[in-house]
């Protein structure tokens, strides 16, 4: 078979069939086929995009080019949720906790943080001690011990998109959907996942911007999963504002904390709960999402989700008491409060503004070697719909320098823009994709 035969196919719009995406990626995984063919090939599917068959065959073959998590033995349904990435989107160190207390096992292995987004490691790495670098053996004994682990994914694991990663960084191609997903789903099916629920965010703080954009990513990821044979769901998520009211890695575990004790704001547990009752539904807990909602409900009243939280923790290397003490008192030495200048209603949080003063402060990274700090970020006294008088405080800024407060200060004036009139009705699930 030759290389230039299969780029020559995709690019006038044909579709790959196993046998052509195998070669195509074997070879760019030992060495046989060199960089500058295998960038053809993507700027090809970039411009003629593929079937969902076609992804799905691209899909096994980056699964299969490195090693697995064997979950095999493990009792009860192996379900797992992903984030397209937002600001302030701390909705897994939440939602594994509650899904274990519901019965399922939550086999998740997330990222950094890189651009305006932030990083689920970076977030649970600020607990003191927390370490997410398990050993496979280990990662298996926790998920057994309290229903749910958290890593990071290995050099072993899905080497094929590491090595596309970086092409496509370089190639301009990174946007394209069908290489989103299969990059997407290799690395959530080689953890051993059995069912998966996707939050795609969209609006000014997500990868998709608008509506249509992040429908045809979560259909994609759908119908792919589906022909791969995995029962998978979708729901759009909104992003114009960020999740919550606090931004930083630290800051958000103790958002995260609050929530699992009953005290969320409405916005993160609305977000929260729905998606953790796809993942009950798609592991065939309970029939329908009205049902996985009242056991959600019920397992976070009663503690149980918050005690898995704590387990969790003291299994993966972490201190609880020492991180509960950092509550409302761990923070970064320089701090300002952002005033209103004048009467009004919060017409517009921005969420990317946000995210970028985030990375500024050092909660968040612009080159994937940057440091990332635990103690920096943004509280909300106020979000959209919200009423405000002159002087009032709308945020408080904490950073560990000047420079970065200065450059986070002049980004926060930019995204909170005051009006005449507030709308605090806006819609957080916008569109849902069910297990089918």
């Amino acid at each position: 078979m030759r290389t230039v035969d299969c780029i020559v196919k995709k690019r006038d719009g044909g579709e790959l069939d196993s046998e052509e995406i195998a070669h195509l990626i074997r070879g760019y995984v030992d060495g046989s086929i060199p960089e500058y063919q295998i960038s053809a090939w993507l700027m090809a599917v970039y411009f003629a995009g593929m079937g969902f068959q076609e992804t799905g065959y691209l899909t096994r073959e980056m699964i299969d080019s490195g090693d697995t998590l064997d979950l095999r033995g493990i009792e009860g349904p192996l379900v797992d949720k992903h984030s397209t990435g937002g600001v302030g989107d701390k909705v897994s160190l939440i939602l594994a906790p509650l899904a274990a207390a519901c019965g399922l096992k939550v086999p998740m292995m997330s990222g950094r943080s890189l651009g305006h987004t932030g990083g689920t490691l970076d977030k649970l790495e600020s607990i003191p001690g927390y370490t997410t670098a398990l050993e496979p053996a280990r990662f298996r004994s926790i998920i057994n011990e309290v229903g749910y682990a958290m890593t990071g994914q290995s050099e072993s694991i899905v080497p094929a998109d590491r090595k596309l990663y970086a092409l496509r960084d370089v190639t301009a191609t990174v946007e394209s959907i069908p290489l989103i997903t299969a990059s997407i789903l290799s690395k959530k099916f080689a953890e051993g996942a059995e069912s998966l629920v996707f939050d795609v965010k969209c609006g000014s703080g997500a990868f998709m911007k608008t509506p249509d954009t992040a429908e045809q990513l979560a259909s994609f990821l759908v119908e792919t999963g589906r022909s791969l044979d995995k029962k998978v769901a979708a729901v759009i998520t909104s992003m114009e504002q960020p999740l919550g009211r606090m931004v930083g890695n630290f800051l958000e575990v103790e958002e995260s904390a609050m929530a699992l004790q009953g005290k969320g704001p409405s916005d993160l547990m609305e977000v929260t709960m729905r998606l953790t009752a796809w993942m009950l539904v798609a592991g065939r807990i309970e029939p329908d999402v009205d049902s996985a909602l009242r056991r959600c409900r019920k397992e976070l009243e009663s503690g149980a989700a918050y005690e898995r939280f704590i387990k969790n923790i003291e299994l993966q290397g972490g201190d609880p008491g020492q991180m509960e003490a950092g509550f409302g008192v761990r923070r970064a030495d320089l701090s300002v409060d952002l005033t209103a200048g004048e009467d009004g209603y919060i017409q517009e949080v921005n969420a990317y503004k946000t995210g970028m003063a985030g990375v500024y402060l050092g909660a968040g990274r612009s080159k994937t070697d940057d440091d990332v700090y635990p103690d920096v970020g943004i509280v909300f006294q106020k979000k959209c719909g919200d009423s405000v008088e002159k002087d009032e405080p709308l945020c408080r800024i904490f950073a560990r320098d000047e420079e970065g407060l200065d450059q986070a200060q002049r980004l926060m004036d930019d995204a909170i823009v005051l009006g005449e009139y507030g709308d605090a009705s806006k819609e957080m699930i916008l569109k849902e994709l069910p297990v089918e």
